[in-house]
């Protein structure tokens, strides 16, 4: 049986009443209450949903341990959907009126310690559990509140299991692997929902355990299978506008945690400068998330960002060519599935401008060409191997 939200409305009105607990007594209490007789199955059910509604995601709460799932978003009141790894569909799931969607939504800051009401009407920050969570409130958000969770993945898979998935044929774990090995500072590059992080984790967890990886992000999602990690996440400021901590505060302090290798989660910002710098001053096999449609577009990605910092193109440029060596790039098709399409060397022009260029691509076949650049790298492979 799959209990109504009238009922729900009705038992919870009856307990707020009393000031109590949803306890399987007190709930079969109110239940009687309101003029019907339901069996144990039916208590139960109404235990778990209102503890889901007080501690958990409410009716959001079973897509969140629902394996495959990667993303839910909610569109307003009875709006859900999923995504397990084949795009989004809708499911009929009911969340209620949009009262109960922004209920939702501002306990779920409120837990991440997080104000989310009229005078701050949006937020971004990660659940007790690990999920990243987005809301935008209505009038803002129109047809109602809007939820943006993104599921952390349940389990690290190696590279064999990104062989298994399609998403890299299986001469390519040998060439990623290389590329650790040399220690070459490399960004992954790609739109959203690519597996940008997913490859990150992956290649994380075969950095040899006699290395210390510290990790800067602003939301904490890698978890590598490594044994030896430091974790340093952002803060936004508090409701008085103080205790802000900044990704550029961070990775200031990472370098001063004796890192093997310094990880940024995502440069999208100024941070891109203290990343870069670290990656000029011995820093070695240092890396970082970044996105963008295509590989050949991170360094004007790059050169953005740096004016964020206060750089002009040309002093971002010479920053750039000698701390990045290598871009790997992932897609994802219309039908959902995540590849990695490409490595591309960091290359400087005649005209003396950075510019990327292909070193090895990976075919949708599975096949492996190599591109233009595949000499280069193969030497700061080869560079990197006899350090």
């Amino acid at each position: 049986m799959t209990v109504s939200l009238e009922l729900l409305d009705r038992v919870r009105g009856t307990l707020a009443s009393q000031g109590a607990d949803p306890t399987p007594a007190r709930v079969a209490a109110a239940l009687r209450a309101d003029g019907a007789v339901f069996g144990d199955s039916t208590i139960l059910e109404v235990v778990e949903a209102l503890r889901r509604e007080a501690i958990g995601a409410g009716p959001l709460d079973r897509l969140l341990t629902e394996p495959g799932i990667t993303d839910v978003l909610v569109n307003g009141p009875n709006e859900v959907y999923v995504d397990r790894g084949a795009g989004l569909e809708r499911i009929p799931l009911r969340t209620g009126d949009e009262p109960s969607v922004r209920r939702l939504a501002t306990r779920l800051a409120a837990a991440a310690g997080r104000r989310l009401d009229d005078s701050t009407p949006y937020v971004d920050v990660r659940l007790p559990d690990g999920t990243r969570f987005h809301a935008v409130l209505a009038p803002i958000a129109s047809p109602g509140t809007c939820l943006s969770l993104r599921v952390p993945s349940r389990k690290v898979l190696s590279l064999q299991d990104l062989v298994t998935a399609g998403a890299l044929p299986p001469s390519g774990v040998a060439i990623l692997q290389d590329l650790l090995d040399a220690r070459l500072a490399f960004l992954i590059s790609g739109g959203t929902g690519t597996g940008k992080t997913t490859l990150l984790n992956s290649l994380l967890s075969t950095v040899p355990t006699t290395e210390r990886l510290v990790i800067v992000e602003d939301a904490s999602e890698l978890r590598p299978a490594h044994p030896h990690v430091v974790r340093l996440e952002s803060r936004p400021p508090n409701n008085e506008g103080t205790g802000e901590i900044t990704l550029r505060d961070l990775v200031r302090q990472a370098l001063r945690m004796r890192p093997d290798r310094l990880v940024v989660g995502e440069v999208r910002g100024p941070e891109v400068l203290d990343l870069l710098i670290a990656l000029n001053t011995g820093h070695e096999g240092g890396c970082a998330t970044v996105h963008a449609n295509s590989a050949a577009d991170v360094p004007t990605r790059l050169e953005a960002l740096g004016s964020l910092a206060g750089l002009t193109p040309q002093a971002i440029q010479s920053q750039i060519a000698s701390a990045l060596h290598a871009v790997i790039h992932l897609t994802r098709d219309p039908t959902g599935r995540r590849r990695i399409t490409e490595i591309q060397a960091v290359t400087l022009t005649p005209r003396g401008t950075i510019t990327t260029t292909p070193a090895v691509l990976f075919t949708p076949t599975g096949a492996i060409e190599e591109g233009p650049a595949s000499r280069h790298l193969t030497q700061l492979l080869t560079r990197g191997a006899a350090a």
